[in-house]
């Protein structure tokens, strides 16, 4: 029975990453997941197709950015929780999913405890916020009101930046982030003029100064 259950659909490209999950959430007792995806547009599918409580929706997805995906779902449907979950520590890109309209963000490396009450709590309409997220928010509080230069970009062109600094070439970040590379350039091209930089090194320094790399 799943009536008083809460209804999950779980968003990843990874079989092995969505068994897992499921595991951890069969054993919680009052979760149930009802619909997988392995990209965006499934994703947005099932949103539509199915009465769901919470979507858990990692941030890299091969169609499209997850945080795309966020603001699509929102554009139509405000009520449902939406769960991000990703590999990025909770200073690069979680304030820009609470920001896009995310009930939650949880890094791939918490504990199964923690996802377990993040959709509790996101399922009662309420917003999760861990403890790191709760120190992310309350520095920018603190912070100088001149915003830093990587605030300033697209959430593209701040995928972009991490991509790059992270290593990857113009066509590796194509090809991971299904697009063009003339339009990975045009975003390149973009970043490092706001930002007031030359070339990937600049930018890769500005990256590790602050941060936004592992």
């Amino acid at each position: 029975m799943t009536k008083n259950k809460i209804k999950v659909v779980i968003a990843d490209d990874h079989a092995i990453l969505r068994e897992g999950l499921k595991q951890v959430l069969a054993d919680a007792g009052d979760i149930t997941v009802i619909g997988e995806a392995e990209n965006g547009h499934d994703a947005i599918k099932l949103v539509d197709q199915l009465e769901i409580d919470v979507l858990v929706l990692d941030i890299s997805l091969p169609d499209r950015s997850g945080i795309e995906v966020l603001k699509l779902i929102r554009r139509d449907n405000s009520k449902v929780g939406i769960l991000m979950l990703s590999m990025h520590r909770e200073d690069q890109y979680a304030v820009r999913c609470l920001k896009a309209g995310a009930s939650g963000y949880l890094s791939k490396q918490s504990a199964s405890t923690d996802l377990v009450n993040a959709i509790r709590t996101v399922a009662k309409g309420k917003k999760y916020i861990s403890a790191e997220v709760a120190q992310v928010l309350a520095n920018q509080v603190n912070a100088p009101t001149e915003k830093p230069l990587h605030e300033t970009l697209s959430d593209r062109e701040f995928q972009t930046l991490t991509l790059i600094a992270s290593g990857l070439s113009v066509s590796e970040i194509a090809d991971k982030l299904a697009l063009s590379v003339k339009t990975i350039s045009m975003y390149r091209a973009r970043l490092l003029e706001k930002m007031q930089l030359r070339h990937n090194a600049e930018l890769t320094r500005y990256a590790i100064k602050n941060n936004l790399v592992d």
